[in-house]
């Protein structure tokens, strides 16, 4: 079914109880009118939650694509997307049921009743939103969203984040303009209605985004880099004000498919970077093996993760392998964006001579910090100061395919005599292990980048049906869905039209900002 259909049906439900009138006036806005909280409480909240997904549109995607978490299941015989072969599609839908549709009409109600607040506010969830889905695809429909014709257009990528950056620009002028506004605060479970926090997320957002663009549209991303670096507002800085995201009472989607399920478990290139790095935030993301013969080459640390696209055989060979951590059983907010992963945009905007962002060693020294604090994790002094300590090989006691020699030789501390490019190695590596449970930022750095040098799969089933991925390469992309490709089929074409000189929409197409050069 097409998105269009499907927003209508939506708009149809709603618009059936959408009958009381309200003030014109925002500052007449009835903190206890039923009306506002039906369509704001619960639709804002539960916009916010979908922003992620779930085991089949997250942890066996990004999760796994970035050598995160890893399953010890073989899902379908072995083959499935975490062996690059494509079973599983579904975060397109996500995004457009649950995010787009609602936000549509929240907006459509805020600008019927002269509340711009609440207007911006729902278009820069749909900003948070796209930009992830872009980040999956490639191009995908936006400005055409709502299009009722047989065929939908999708947007070019780069008039995604031309588009992005001047809805950005929108938004602070409207948030600047209301500081003290005070009717989020019912609805808002990020930062209890706190105007000026919010205006630090938006210049966060952008120098996010214009990071993302920097090889592929360097003076572009230099402009809104240095906007959101400069901006009065500031950025997310402190881990009080890190963006975090309210699950409303659901548990945390790995806690589920890890102790539910047991279908999730530590990947191995965790493993073999936070044993190697000494890394103490090890425990506050796993647990320890509960078999303990599963890591005779390095018994001080009792870890043992699953490498991702691995051989699997049976369920239960790795079950004992690290669970995640048992805190992730009872949070209630998950990570969007923190203050740590801040200061390493700004590290990475130093290193690209970006003016405001600092000095690239200071923004990472300060991101490791701040990174440690947010995870509740001891000994940052001396981690910063380890010049030795590597990653390690990783040995799969069950089968012996698995066994890779890590890519990596980095260190933690900072030596400012190294390569630009081995800096920003520091900076990413460290990014990485940082935005543990937010892997599509990972995924991003990773593909644009090459940072962290992760593990290869052991186990590569990539063919001509969703494209074919070199045993020393990764995946660049997921396909466009089904319901697209059968009923917006013209649509699909013209978006891969959109992706450049020999595109197609399979696994192996880079996307816009991945260009595949060098990064200086």
């Amino acid at each position: 079914m097409k998105k269009t259909i499907i927003a209508i049906l939506f708009l149809c439900v709603l618009n059936s109880c959408a009958t009381h009138d309200a003030a014109e006036d925002p500052d007449n806005l009835n903190p206890v009118n039923s009306y506002f909280d039906l369509y704001f409480g619960s639709s804002y909240s539960n916009m916010f939650y979908h922003l992620f997904g779930n085991q089949i549109s997250e942890n066996l995607v990004d999760d796994s694509f970035t050598r995160q978490l890893a399953t010890p299941t073989p899902f379908l015989n072995g083959v499935n997307n975490t062996t690059y072969y494509i079973t599983w599609n579904s975060y397109w839908d996500n995004v457009f049921l649950y995010v787009i549709a609602p936000s549509e009409h929240v907006i459509g109600i805020a600008k019927s009743h002269n509340l711009p607040m609440f207007a911006n506010w729902g278009k820069f969830i749909q900003i948070l939103a796209m930009s992830k889905l872009t980040a999956y695809h490639g191009p995908v429909i936006y400005s055409n969203y709502g299009s009722t014709g047989s065929t939908i257009l999708y947007d070019k990528e780069s008039d995604l984040y031309t588009r992005f950056f001047t809805e950005l620009d929108s938004i602070q002028a409207v948030f600047k303009a209301n500081k003290t506004y005070e009717y989020f605060k019912k609805y808002d479970t990020s930062y209890n209605g706190d105007v000026v926090k919010w205006m630090k997320v938006v210049n966060s957002m952008r120098l996010r985004l214009a990071i993302r663009i920097s090889k592929v549209a360097p003076s572009v991303a230099k402009t809104q880099g240095e906007k959101a670096m400069s901006d009065p507002a500031g950025l997310i800085t402190t881990n009080a004000d890190n963006f975090s995201v309210n699950l409303n009472g659901n548990i945390l989607p790995i806690a589920q498919i890890c102790f539910n399920w047991d279908d999730t478990r530590m990947d191995a290139a965790m493993e073999s970077f936070l044993i190697g790095l000494k890394d103490n935030r090890i425990s506050s993301f796993f647990q320890p093996a509960t078999d303990n013969t599963l890591y005779p080459e390095h018994p001080d640390y009792p870890y043992k993760g699953i490498r991702s696209g691995a051989y699997l055989d049976a369920k239960d060979q790795r079950l004992a392998f690290s669970k995640i951590a048992n805190s992730f059983n009872s949070v209630t907010t998950r990570r969007y964006m923190t203050a740590a992963e801040v200061c390493f945009l700004n590290a990475e905007a130093a290193l690209r001579g970006w003016k405001d962002a600092g000095n690239a060693k200071e923004d990472y020294e300060t991101g490791v910090r701040l990174s440690f604090e947010d995870w509740k994790a001891t000994g940052v002094d001396t981690y910063l100061a380890d010049a030795t300590s590597k990653p390690i090989d990783y040995i799969d006691p069950k089968d012996s395919r698995n066994n890779f020699t890590t890519r990596s030789t980095i260190t933690v501390a900072w030596n400012e005599a190294v390569s630009p490019e081995l800096k920003l190695e520091k900076i990413i590596s460290q990014k990485w292990i940082n935005n543990f449970t937010n892997s599509l930022e990972s995924w991003v750095d990773f593909r644009r980048t090459g940072y962290p040098k992760l593990p290869y799969n052991a186990k590569n089933d990539s063919n001509a049906d969703w494209g074919i991925i070199a045993p020393n390469d990764f995946i660049k992309r997921m396909p466009f869905v089904d319901s697209e490709r059968k009923n917006n089929a013209a649509g699909v074409a013209d978006a891969v039209s959109k992706m450049g000189t020999g595109a197609k929409d399979d696994i192996a197409t880079r996307l816009w900002w991945d260009t595949g050069a060098s990064n200086f």
